[in-house]
């Protein structure tokens, strides 16, 4: 419902004797549980419109519906009371740094942006899971668990709110060090093996990059109901995130069928992406997976990563067979010297965007590699 009906909604004519309905000018229990799930999330009652926290800001209308946009908020118009002392008070927030030169005004656009759309696909992956497993439990359907999700939703706030500034803090303190501390050893370790003129040569960061691939997904999801679908999907995401996590490495996305992770070093890419192979082949429900992984140079933005390296991989895994991982010449060469790993060398392939390319055959040598507990 929109807020304009939230705010103004009509009195509804008084129902029949026995009716289920709430008589005239109540709420019903649902609805008074939103409002206050809202009145809680939001710090308060809508009470301010858009000019008016914008002035209280002490920004024009037009900045602050560009920090809006960033985070991911519907247009409201003049009339809409949309807003709370809250909203208020996050903009002052964003403006103040801004005004103190801690950030420029694109950065902080950025940086808001960052936070719309992470917290918009946390929100959703949350809700989907808490409603699933009410679903499952409670023996409940869909659209009944849905409704009782907000009578329960309050009971979980404050853990969820904890859960989420520690887990930021952490996640940030982990960027920081991948991200600024290790970065020069990183571009120290990539130029072994390299002539200087490579297509990556000005990117900023070096990664071991890979992508990990489920064979026969699209025909298995025709063949599947929703529910199947989702236990596949979700048992996909779950196996890829906890073998690259223990790893060391950090999952970037996941498209469907198909994982985009990262690594500090080769050895780290080639041990995730033997175990995500030897994973998908033991397991009794998911399909097999075609892996590749490539060291090189990388471009990180908007939570993303991108350069020849990264194409360079997604190409190497439609060419590798189910369960195995290839790897290009450049990596083998970085990974020449560590019994921890067998090199078997394939024929040459024409690439596309690449000419002629020399895949290999990552396998396993010496040790155990990953450990999962």
């Amino acid at each position: 419902m929109n807020d304009e009906d939230e705010e103004g909604q009509a009195a509804l004519p008084t129902p029949a004797a026995g009716s289920a309905h709430p008589p005239t000018g109540t709420l019903s229990v649902e609805r008074l549980a939103a409002k206050a799930l809202e009145a809680r999330l939001l710090g308060g009652e809508r009470k301010l419109r858009r000019r008016e926290v914008a002035a209280g800001a002490g920004l024009s209308l037009l900045s602050a519906r560009k920090l809006w946009r960033a985070l991911g908020f519907p247009n409201f118009g003049d009339d809409d009371v949309a807003f709370t002392e809250r909203d208020q008070a996050a903009l002052s927030t964003v403006v103040d740094l801004v005004r103190s030169g801690v950030l420029t005004e694109e950065a902080a656009i950025s940086v808001t942006r960052s936070i719309g759309q992470m917290t918009d696909r946390m929100v959703v992956w949350q809700i989907e899971a808490l409603v699933e497993d009410m679903v499952h439990e409670q023996g409940v359907t869909d659209a009944v668990a849905r409704k009782r999700l907000v009578q329960e939703l309050p009971s979980l706030l404050d853990a969820l709110e904890q859960m989420l500034v520690y887990s930021w803090r952490r996640q940030l303190n982990a960027g920081v060090q991948r991200l600024a501390v290790r970065a020069e050893a990183g571009l120290q370790a990539s130029e072994e093996g390299r002539e200087g003129d490579e297509d990556d040569a000005p990117l900023p960061l070096a990664r071991a990059v890979g992508f990990a691939d489920l064979v026969s997904y699209t025909s298995l999801s025709r063949r599947m109901n929703e529910k199947t679908l989702a236990r596949l999907v979700q048992r996909f995401e779950n196996k890829c995130a906890e073998i690259i996590s223990v790893g060391g490495g950090r999952l970037v996305k996941t498209v469907g069928d198909e994982v985009l992770y990262i690594a500090e070093t080769p050895a780290a890419g080639a041990e995730i992406s033997l175990a995500l192979a030897q994973a998908f082949t033991e397991d009794e429900i998911l399909p097999e997976a075609r892996v590749a992984m490539v060291w090189g140079r990388i471009l990180s933005r908007l939570g993303d990563i991108y350069g020849p390296t990264v194409n360079l991989a997604a190409r190497l895994t439609t060419l590798a067979d189910p369960g195995t991982v290839l790897i290009d010449s450049m990596t083998a060469s970085a990974l020449d010297q560590d019994e921890r790993f067998i090199l078997v060398p394939q024929p040459a392939e024409n690439v596309r965007g690449f000419g002629e390319i020399h895949p290999v055959l990552l396998k396993r040598g010496a040790g155990r590699g990953l450990v999962l507990d």
